[in-house]
């Protein structure tokens, strides 16, 4: 124990791939600066005009590295159990929240799985998500993997919906699908059917800027263009 009681870490062993460099394990100090980095820039999004923030907890970025016991060999109060691996992404909210103005959404985009044994699964993301909407967290970003390379994903259309639908059943959170959905039918059927409350759409929207158009047209829905395309409609 050092004299602010925090528990010392030996540096980490656990590389990506085999040849990659090792991480090291952060300190308290390192802790107390992610934390305030992230209320920072929680800040300057503000400062800027956005009315929503996400953090990304999620594809073996660093909140996830904590969260999984695959990643995660702490032996501090940030390590171990399920309440302790939890910790840092809690303390996080917390920070942002002393800042982000109440009535303006947080979103957490999590893994709700690691697709590999021994690790983040399920069960721990619904735990985790009942706790996030009784801290204020507006809606859970659901998606998956991202922290081995050995994982095995079950890719098809929508293959992740369920875990949207799971969370948002067990805990009465708002949830937000992603993964594969990529048809403006297949969409509004996962909303229709009450599975999620919200679809993000990434790659789709590269491979076809105008996919919100594109699905209004499809779904016929008479939405109003931005003014600067007023004339190119006619």
């Amino acid at each position: 124990m050092n004299q602010e009681g925090w528990t010392t870490v030996a540096p980490s062993t656990i590389a990506f791939y085999p040849e990659d460099d090792s991480p090291q394990s952060l300190d308290a100090e390192g802790i107390k600066k992610v934390i305030n980095d992230f209320k920072a820039a929680a800040e300057r999004a503000l400062i800027i005009g956005y009315k929503v923030i996400e953090i990304h907890a999620a594809h073996g970025y660093l909140i996830h590295q904590f969260l999984s016991p695959l990643s995660n060999q702490r032996t501090d109060d940030y390590g171990g159990s399920f309440e302790n691996r939890i910790h840092l992404l809690l303390d996080i909210v917390k920070a942002v929240q002393t800042v982000w103005p109440y009535g303006l959404p947080i979103f957490v985009r999590i893994s709700a799985t690691d697709w590999a044994e021994g690790g983040w699964n399920i069960e721990e993301a619904v735990k985790l998500s009942a706790i996030l909407k009784q801290q204020g967290v507006d809606l859970i970003d659901c998606s998956s993997g991202g922290l081995v390379p050995y994982a095995k994903i079950p890719l098809a259309p929508g293959y992740q919906v369920a875990f949207a639908e799971r969370i948002k059943k067990e805990t009465g959170i708002l949830t937000g699908a992603v993964g594969l959905i990529t048809e403006a039918n297949q969409a509004e059927a996962i909303l229709s059917n009450g599975q999620a409350d919200l679809i993000l759409i990434a790659r789709a929207s590269l491979r076809d800027p105008y996919f919100a158009l594109h699905a209004a047209s499809t779904l016929k829905e008479d939405i109003a263009w931005p003014l600067q395309y007023q004339r190119a409609k006619i």
